[in-house]
């Protein structure tokens, strides 16, 4: 037989080592390719509807574009303007007015509703399950028109209710001390979506750690407080901090109240400007008044005021949190 010489040898070792790698190498790539043509629809979507807009947006809070003519860089002024525009301080205050008391508000009745339903003694529970989901499916401008004749000062039936027990309710639609409580309650009766998400995670509670605080002779309470609300401590977390930014965005429910029950204040916010909010002043310069370059200074501002809200939340946040319980 005859014998390939040791040099021969270790040459072509590296030569088919090479080959597989650069094959691999090909491989590799072929498969990002395909990934990345798969995910194309995503990609262009987010650049062009997401990337695009929102540069446009910081690019025109610099200019005086009104839609209509062409836009001049006028730099900070657009900015400048906003911290004196006594408006924008008033719907700011009233959306976080909204935010302090919708938000907890929202948490609590939505964690109540999901402890109620994640008992298994009560016969029913998928039944009461659809119940309480089912005002999420209502449209929200069909929820105001609801709740306008709900909350309706003369022949409402919610002040018909409190009637019944000799109180005198308020009138709820015009009154300004009383606007942005209403849309509380509407917003807290659609609470369908965060309970399922309450619910889900307290199905996802190991029962072991139930029973065992149950030898131990702990009670409910004690088990709410030292097994409930630390595993379900990552949901809670993310539904504030989604909700504050819905609450942030706050939009259509005050664009309905106060486009029907008081169209006579300066700033379109319904009685004496308490149910303008951020959102519903923004859209107004936007859209009524066109100053489109002012209107996207508040934009950006929003953007910022909400980044440093979320991350103050989590940053406090965090060292409540417990991921490992399971």
């Amino acid at each position: 037989m005859k014998q390939i010489p040791a040099k021969q040898t270790q040459k072509t070792k590296p030569a088919k080592s090479n080959a597989l790698r650069l094959g691999s190498r090909r491989q590799r790539l072929r498969y990002n390719a395909l990934g990345i043509l798969f995910a194309s629809p995503w990609i262009i979507g987010f650049l062009c509807f997401t990337i695009v807009p929102v540069g446009m947006a910081i690019y025109y809070s610099f200019t005086n574009y009104n839609l209509f003519s062409k836009c001049d860089w006028i730099g900070l002024q657009n900015y400048i303007d906003i911290f004196h525009d006594k408006y924008v301080a008033k719907s700011l205050s009233n959306t976080l007015y909204a935010t302090l008391i919708g938000v907890p508000l929202g948490q609590i009745m939505a964690l109540l509703l999901a402890l109620l339903l994640n008992q298994k003694k009560i016969p029913g529970i998928p039944v009461f399950r659809t119940v309480f989901y089912l005002p999420t499916l209502v449209p929200t401008v069909a929820s105001c028109m609801l709740f306008m004749w709900v909350l309706n000062g003369q022949y409402g039936l919610l002040n018909t209710f409190l009637g019944f027990f000799g109180l005198k309710g308020p009138y709820w639609l015009t009154d300004p001390n009383f606007t942005k409580l209403s849309l509380i309650i509407m917003d807290t009766w659609a609470c369908g979506t965060g309970m399922v998400i309450y619910l889900a995670a307290l199905r996802s509670v190991p029962e072991t750690l139930y029973e065992a605080a149950e030898l131990d002779g702990a009670g409910p309470v004690r088990q709410f407080f030292s097994i409930t609300l630390p595993s379900i401590s990552p949901t809670i977390q993310f539904q504030v901090i989604m909700s504050i930014i819905s609450h942030f965005q706050y939009f259509t429910q005050a664009y309905v109240f106060s486009s029907i029950t008081d169209t006579s204040a300066v700033a379109g916010g319904g009685p004496a400007n308490s149910m303008l909010f951020y959102c519903l002043y923004l859209y107004r310069k936007a859209f009524l008044q066109f100053r489109m370059g002012y209107a996207s200074a508040m934009a950006v501002l929003l953007a910022i005021i909400v980044v440093i809200t979320t991350a103050v939340v989590m940053y406090f946040s965090e060292k409540a949190v417990s991921y490992d319980a399971e």
